[in-house]
């Protein structure tokens, strides 16, 4: 059943919505969840209790905030103002994301570059000269035999580990991840190009495509991580190497588990008839957030599973 939908008011106002209490029931399930993670990784009893709990909030925080949108989308309340106001809202939403990122993929540079070299004790010809570094007083006193190359699989507790044949494959799993989620930015662009065309078909399509290759995309992510587990050995308490593996792959797992939910609901808005060819800025800013995720991903099948 098509929704009749209102168009930008012409008159170039700002809409000032009534308070809401999401963002703080929001903030209770996003700490829920966090903390119920952190006590299942500590044999927490309450721990799936405060996470699956955490989760369930997220979920009806999402529907409520953005079911409020939706209908003040829908009964014309956004103008053209209201529509940069949003495309600037997702802006630095995404960089922000960009900022997380960052930072976990610094502590993984730091590590390899810096870190595990000064343990060997052979760090940069660079930081020689420039610091007059006069050698590896901790590999020499603490730690001898230790070999600074990455992955940092050997260490002062071996028996975490299965050895060298704890790495993931490169050119496995990961390559075929990184091919489906190249292919699922073809698929969402696709389904823009549709708006432009007013083929509401093409977008559909698109659509549904997209949302089955991220599916796929998770369910080779979980395989991997099984196969992490309990064939390879490697898991979050491997030594820095599997930390940095798990945090950073699990923080990009799940923003692709938030994409595909905000795909679904984008699509089932298509279905009802809820966009415009000339008003359609939540479709965007999804597709947005989608390529964002792509990006992230290629440089962790490079910095991660390949280099």
């Amino acid at each position: 059943m098509k929704v009749q939908i209102k168009k930008y008011n012409p008159v170039n106002y700002y809409f000032i919505a009534d308070p809401s209490f999401w963002p703080m029931v929001g903030s209770c399930g996003l700490f829920s969840t966090v903390f119920g993670l952190v006590q299942v990784l500590h044999g927490g009893v309450l721990g799936p209790y405060l996470m699956v709990a955490g989760v369930g909030i997220l979920i009806v925080t999402m529907i409520g905030w953005f079911g409020r949108v939706i209908n003040e989308s829908l009964h014309g309340l956004h103008s053209r103002q209201m529509d940069k106001t949003y495309r600037w809202g997702m802006l630095w939403f995404i960089v922000s994301e960009v900022a997380l990122f960052g930072a976990f993929f610094l502590a993984l540079f730091y590590t390899r570059l810096f870190g595990v070299t000064e343990l060997g004790g052979d760090p940069f010809e660079l930081v020689k000269t420039l610091y007059m570094y006069k050698g590896g007083a901790t590999h020499q006193y603490l730690w001898p035999h230790f070999q600074g190359a990455w992955p940092l699989l050997v260490n002062p507790s071996p028996q975490l580990f299965k050895g060298p044949e704890a790495v993931i494959r490169t050119w496995g799993i990961p390559a075929l991840n990184t091919l489906i989620l190249l292919s699922s930015a073809v698929t969402v662009t696709w389904a823009h190009w549709g708006f432009k065309k007013g083929n509401r078909k093409q977008i559909i399509t698109g659509l549904i495509i997209t949302i089955v290759l991220g599916v796929i995309f998770e369910g080779f992510q979980a395989h991997e991580y099984i196969l992490a587990y309990t064939e390879l050995g490697l898991t979050l308490k491997s030594g820095i190497y599997g930390t940095t593996f798990f945090t950073l792959t699990g923080l990009h797992a799940l923003h692709v588990s938030m994409g595909v939910i905000m795909l679904t609901i984008i699509l089932i808005r298509c279905l009802k008839g809820h966009f415009l060819p000339e008003h359609h800025f939540a479709f965007e800013a999804v597709s947005w957030y989608w390529h964002f995720v792509d990006v992230v991903w290629l440089f962790l099948f490079m910095f991660v599973y390949w280099l």
